[in-house]
């Protein structure tokens, strides 16, 4: 009588973690995230909107140029990156032109992209 009683309360105990490591692990948040751009990207607001309830109209992941299309005037950029990457926004496509700036990981800026046509993110 004393075993199954032991392998019972194993199994309660067992299936209460479970349960409890189950339910806090889909309630929480996604780690890194910031304003809405996941950790490891940069993010894109939408024109004069801010933060715009955290979500961005762009996300960029990969090194290298992105180029944009139709994006005017003032735009909130993010980086959030990992590693120390940083970001930075150009006047011609594939990251070619003027270079500006370097928006290191954790910062932003609030940038006119009317003359921007690519942003390029930049392994450390």
């Amino acid at each position: 009588m004393r075993k199954i009683a032991k392998a019972a309360v194993l199994t309660f105990a067992v299936s209460a973690l479970a349960t409890v490591g189950m339910s806090s692990a889909g309630a929480a948040p996604a780690a890194g995230s910031l304003h809405g751009c996941p950790s490891g990207a940069v993010c894109v607001y939408p024109q004069n909107a801010g933060w715009n309830g955290d979500r961005p109209s762009l996300v960029f992941y990969s090194y290298g140029a992105h180029n944009l299309s139709n994006q005017f005037g003032q735009h909130y950029v993010l980086n959030n990156q990992t590693g120390g990457a940083t970001a930075r926004t150009c006047t011609g496509y594939n990251g070619t032109g003027d270079c500006q700036g370097f928006i290191q990981p954790g910062y932003y800026v609030d940038k006119d992209l009317t003359p921007i046509n690519s942003i390029l993110l930049v392994r450390p």
